[in-house]
C-alpha cells in the first residue's frame, strides 16, 4: 500500500488535540480514577483481559484517557505494557487452588461444594433503577456443602473422569509459545490460540462463538460444566530453586466447557464408546461471557470443521484482536491520496478518457 508523506498542518493538528483534550472538561465535572476504579470493574475486567496487564490502576486511567473508548482504552495498556521489563514469569499455576468467590454448574444440580452465586448480574432485571441506595445487600449468595474448603474445591469435570467419559490428555511441559513475545505463526499451537483468545476483543469472541454454535463450524451446543470465579494465588521462583514465592491473587474467570465427541474412541478392550471433550476458557477478571465463548472458538479451533470460518485459525485469531482490527480501520482515516490518486486515473481510463 502506498503513502505520501503529508506537510504542513502544524498548527491545525495541535489545535485539534487541544480541543480534544478541553472538551473533556468543558462541562466542569472532573472524574477520577478512584470513581471508574470503584464503579466500573466489569469494563476494568474487559480491558485487562485484552491488553494483557493486570493492574486495575492502569486500566482505571486508560478508560479515563479514552474517554471510555474500550478499544482505544486497550491500545493505550497495550502500549504501556511494551514498555515494561519482564523481570519474572510465574511458576505454573492450579485453578484448584484457587479461592472461589462464584461457582456454578449448567450441567449438573448437585456437585461437591454446592453451587456458589456469588456477586453476578444474572438474577437482576434487566432495567434502568432510577433507585441506587442499596442497602443490606451482602447476605451470602451460597449453596453449599462446606465439607470443602472454597480454596480446595474439586472440579465437576472430575464426576465424567470418574465414570470413565472424559479422559485427560497426557501433561505438555514444553515451553508454551508467547506471542507477546514472537509474532504468532500458522497453523497456530494450543498456547497461541488461547493466548490470542483470551486477549481478543470481548465482543468479537463472543460473537464468533455465537456463529459456531449456530452451525458455522462445530455447531454443537455446548454444556458448562464448570463457571467458577475467584482469586487465583500466584507465585515465582526467581533463581529457580524450587522454592517458589508467593506474590499475590489475581482474580480469574475460568470455563470447561463439555462437548460430545463427535468420533468414538477405542477402549482397552478394542471396543468403541463414545466420550466427551472440553473446550476451555480464561481470562482476567470476572467475564463469563467471554470465557464461555473462549470455550467454544478453544473446542472449535482443537477440532476444526473443514470449510468453517470458526475452524480456521487464522480467520478467528487476527479478526478478534482489538488492536490490530481497531488500527487497521482507524488507519483508512489518514491520507491514501496517491492511491486513490491511482484508482481514480484507472477509472477515468475505464470511462474512454485520458486519465486527466
Amino acid at each position: 500500500m502506498g503513502y505520501v508523506a503529508v506537510k504542513g498542518g502544524t498548527k491545525a493538528i495541535q489545535a485539534s488535540v487541544r480541543m480534544y483534550k478541553d472538551k473533556q472538561h468543558a462541562k466542569g465535572f472532573e472524574i477520577e480514577v478512584a470513581h471508574i476504579k470503584a464503579n466500573m470493574n466489569q469494563l476494568i475486567n474487559q480491558i485487562m483481559s485484552e491488553a494483557s496487564l493486570y493492574d486495575r490502576d492502569l486500566a482505571a486511567l486508560s478508560i479515563l484517557q479514552a474517554e471510555g473508548n474500550m478499544e482505544e482504552a486497550v491500545f493505550l495498556l497495550r502500549a504501556h505494557r511494551s514498555t515494561l521489563p519482564r523481570l519474572y514469569y510465574s511458576t505454573v499455576t492450579n485453578t484448584r487452588d484457587m479461592f472461589v468467590e462464584r461457582r456454578v454448574s449448567a450441567s449438573f444440580k448437585d456437585i461437591p461444594g454446592g453451587q456458589i452465586l456469588g456477586a453476578s448480574p444474572d438474577f437482576t432485571h434487566r432495567l434502568l433503577d432510577d433507585d441506587q441506595s442499596f442497602t443490606g445487600m451482602h447476605d451470602e449468595a451460597v449453596e453449599a456443602s462446606y465439607t470443602y474448603s472454597l480454596d480446595a474445591l474439586p472440579k465437576v469435570i472430575d464426576y465424567l473422569e470418574q465414570e470413565g467419559l472424559f479422559t485427560k490428555k497426557p501433561e505438555d511441559d514444553n515451553e508454551p509459545d508467547d506471542i507477546t513475545k514472537q509474532t504468532i505463526e500458522f497453523p497456530s499451537s494450543r498456547s497461541e490460540r488461547l493466548q490470542s483468545l483470551t486477549r481478543g476483543q470481548t465482543g468479537a469472541v463472543t460473537s464468533l462463538g455465537y456463529a459456531e454454535i449456530r452451525g458455522y463450524g462445530y455447531s454443537s451446543h455446548p454444556n458448562i460444566g464448570e463457571v467458577r470465579v475467584g482469586q487465583q494465588p500466584m507465585h515465582i521462583d526467581p533463581y529457580d530453586t524450587g522454592d517458589a514465592y508467593y506474590i499475590g491473587d489475581i482474580e480469574l474467570t475460568e470455563v470447561e466447557a463439555f462437548m460430545p465427541a463427535d468420533e468414538d474412541e477405542m477402549d482397552d478392550t478394542g471396543s468403541t464408546e463414545k466420550t466427551f471433550k472440553i473446550g476451555y476458557g480464561l481470562t482476567f477478571g470476572q467475564n463469563e461471557t467471554k470465557a464461555i465463548a473462549m470455550s467454544v472458538l478453544d473446542y472449535s479451533l482443537e477440532h476444526p470443521v473443514g470449510n468453517a470460518a470458526t475452524s480456521d485459525d487464522e480467520f478467528v485469531l487476527l479478526h478478534i484482536d482489538s488492536v490490530e482490527s481497531t488500527g487497521f480501520i482507524s488507519h483508512l482515516k489518514l491520507p491514501h491520496y496517491v492511491t486513490f490518486q491511482s484508482v481514480l486515473d484507472r477509472v477515468r481510463q475505464t470511462k474512454g478518457g485520458d486519465g486527466q
